[in-house]
């Protein structure tokens, strides 16, 4: 049986444990704070830039680019964001359910990842997967160089007819407590040249919203210079998203940690106390059991 000495370590143990999470919940709170202000300010951004090259491309009769050529699906680029730590619940474990459930769908094509992101990173390594290359500790401090790295690696292949199609995996930030796990296609720009098309024919509600630009330079022009920066942009808003998500995984993972290890110390306190209660009784019986067989 557990003695008190027991009780009061097992406590103190606890008690040391739960100041480290209430500590990481703070930091990673704080941290939360500025990765959701620097998520959200670059979402304008990308539907701005979204909506200048669906403008640009409207104008243009039949747009060519080697950024929109689209090709017979047989290799597959493949970039995933996880976290570069644990200790952020089930955060690593999502991501990487949501990527296997995408290598299992392409299982007849060969597929190639990127991964950003130090969990990521070992978790594909392990499970044998080859790499175009790597990118770890760089979500703690989003840069716009980084994406623009992974942008130019992604684009030289795909220009090359190394791969089919890029492919990003990552989890959107939505509230503290859901993320969105998502799977959007970079390669080719399908999603911006359709909906320009559907734009061009498009319905009343369509044309009414659709901005009249003024350019200076050629449509074909910009198309050159706007779809690499599409591109660029849509790697830093997912690596921004995937930031923001991964501290407020941590930062609810900590929160419940601390949660749990008050219930454990309160158990922990309660049991003490019994077994102290029960060591007091007994010397009571022992000094009145003593007491009475010295009356006798």
């Amino acid at each position: 049986m557990a003695t008190l000495l027991d009780f009061r370590r097992r406590i103190r143990s606890v008690k040391n444990s739960q100041q480290i999470t209430r500590a990481m919940k703070f930091v990673a709170a704080a941290r939360l704070r500025r990765a959701q202000e620097s998520a959200l300010a670059a979402r304008p951004y990308a539907q701005e830039l979204a909506r200048v090259l669906r403008s640009t491309m409207a104008r243009i009769q039949d747009p060519q680019h080697p950024l929109l050529e689209r090709r017979e699906e047989k290799n597959i680029l493949a970039i995933v964001l996880t976290g570069e730590r644990g200790l952020a619940g089930a955060f690593n474990a999502n991501i990487l359910r949501k990527a296997n459930e995408f290598f299992r769908a392409n299982r007849d094509k060969k597929v190639v990842t990127v991964p950003v992101g130090k969990k990521g990173r070992d978790s594909l390594k392990k499970a044998g997967f080859t790499f175009a290359g790597e990118w770890v500790n760089v979500l703690s401090r989003v840069e716009f160089k980084t994406a623009r790295e992974i942008a130019k690696l992604a684009t030289e292949l795909y220009i090359e007819q190394k791969v089919d199609s890029v492919y990003i995996i990552f989890s959107e930030f939505k509230t503290v407590m859901s993320v969105n796990l998502t799977v959007e296609k970079l390669l080719p720009v399908e999603a911006i040249r359709e909906e320009g098309a559907s734009t061009e024919k498009g319905s009343a509600k369509a044309a009414e919203t659709q901005v009249d630009y003024i350019y200076e330079q050629p449509e074909a022009e910009l198309l050159n210079k706007l779809l690499p920066r599409y591109i660029e942009t849509q790697i830093l808003r997912a690596m921004l998203e995937s930031s923001a998500s991964e501290y407020a995984a941590r930062m609810t993972a900590m929160e419940s940690a601390t949660k749990n290890a008050g219930e454990v110390i309160e158990a922990l306190t309660m049991h003490m106390n019994k077994v102290r209660q029960a060591a007091i009784t007994k010397e009571i019986i022992e000094i009145v059991s003593g007491a009475a067989y010295g009356s006798q």
